[in-house]
């Protein structure tokens, strides 16, 4: 689950990507990686690795944020430092992409930085979602998120919620589901992603890698 020096983390608004990816990156850190995180959400004011920088830098983790993060600023302006980290082979890199294929076009521009390394690009799912309830519109998004990125999605997870009113059958189903769209594109499923209560009510766990998540990504109106 965490043997890639660069983890990419995409997937449809409303997947829970955001909170995946930094749940990821405080695993990376407590398993004693020298840790960086990139904030490329481009497109949700809300729901950004820039909102826990604090509590991420109080772990050692580096957080880089380009200037666009908490602002209404469209076209990003990416700090120097990222090129840098390509260098930095001591470091593992988690980039949290946002947006569907509008975040993606930021990726883009490190396309052939990432090709030559070793990384994974994993495609968050939530099935409760309106834009990902089908296997044909999940398929039509991973296409489009490999179009503007120029990369591959490596492997996908199942992060089917509905916040705190998620139930083991939610999980479930979303996982059956994911299942049929892995086989179609010849793309394993990396793990199951979630908090603890839902996930534990579980009575036959499917054949798939648990990742248990705590809460850091705030809602607004929390």
């Amino acid at each position: 689950m965490f043997d890639k020096r660069i983890s990419i983390f995409t997937g449809h608004f409303g997947s829970g990507k955001t909170e995946v990816a930094v749940n990821y990156t405080v695993k990376l850190a407590e398993l004693d990686y020298n840790t960086v995180v990139v904030d490329f959400d481009i497109v949700n004011p809300y729901f950004r690795t820039a909102d826990v920088k604090q509590q991420l830098e109080e772990k050692g983790i580096k957080v880089v944020t380009p200037l666009y993060a908490n602002t209404n600023v469209d076209v990003p302006a990416l700090p120097a430092e990222i090129n840098a980290l390509f260098e930095k082979r001591d470091y593992r890199i988690v980039f949290d992409v946002g947006g569907d294929d509008l975040g993606a076009r930021v990726l883009s521009r490190y396309h052939d930085e990432i090709l030559i390394d070793d990384y994974e690009m994993f495609f968050v799912i939530n099935t409760k979602r309106g834009m990902t309830d089908t296997v044909d519109k999940i398929l039509d998004m991973v296409y489009s998120i490999e179009y503007t990125s120029r990369l591959k999605v490596t492997k996908l997870i199942n992060n089917t919620n509905l916040l705190h009113a998620t139930t083991a059958q939610d999980i479930l189903g979303g996982h059956t589901l994911i299942q049929s769209v892995s086989e179609k594109l010849n793309i394993p499923i990396a793990f199951i992603s979630g908090f603890p209560e839902p996930i534990e009510s579980i009575e036959e766990r499917p054949d798939a890698e648990i990742f248990y998540m705590k809460k850091m990504i705030k809602l607004p109106w929390e």
